[in-house]
């Protein structure tokens, strides 16, 4: 495992689970307790979200069950190689529409995001592997899992109890490590876009 508090550094103090936060692939094939999965979903719960709506839908899978292979099987083939490690596998959903009128929500993706932000965060704090992935087939997940037409599927997740970058594929042991950011003078502009 890399020292992650020494691979990286912010040019301004950030809470350091912030800092620390990262998508670690390797993980061994310990199963977490329900007690710790449901504290890392009680995370999400607690997310902002416009008028409250609390859009987000978790749909999860433990591992050593037929519904942790179907879920599986939404992974695109890199993913299943590090991710069926994983104690738990997760896919994360929006409502489009607010649950008072049924009117369209424009944030509806932006509130499920900072829910999946506040269950990564939870995770890293309590020490697991919490990596979310855009490498899977959205559509056969939304069939495959009852998923209705006014909801967006928006992301999987995995997670686990870290392991030794040994236990990775060798073409995956050189990216198992936290990655860089750009700067600020790139994502941040004052006044209108640059």
């Amino acid at each position: 495992m890399s020292n992650d508090k020494e691979a990286r550094a912010s040019d301004y103090p950030v809470n350091p689970i912030i800092l620390n936060r990262w998508s670690p692939r390797s993980m061994t094939e310990d199963e977490i307790s329900d007690k710790d999965l449901f504290t890392i979903f009680e995370a999400a719960r607690w997310a902002p979200s416009s008028y409250n709506n609390q859009p987000w839908r978790i749909i999860y899978a433990k591992r050593g069950t037929s519904e942790f292979d179907k879920f599986l099987s939404f992974l695109i083939e890199f993913n299943q190689k590090w991710a069926s490690k994983a104690a738990c596998l997760v896919v994360i959903v929006s409502k489009n529409t607010f649950d008072k009128n049924q009117k369209p929500s424009m944030t509806h993706s932006f509130d499920t995001g900072a829910a999946w932000e506040n269950m990564a965060l939870q995770g890293t704090s309590m020490g697991f592997v919490v990596h979310g992935m855009q490498g899977f087939d959205y559509e056969m997940a939304k069939k495959e899992l009852n998923i209705p037409d006014d909801h967006t599927v928006e992301a999987m997740a995995a997670i686990g109890v870290r392991g030794s970058i040994e236990l990775l594929p060798d073409e995956m042991k050189e990216r198992e490590k936290p990655s860089d950011r750009k700067e600020l003078k790139e994502i941040v502009m004052m006044g209108k876009f640059k």
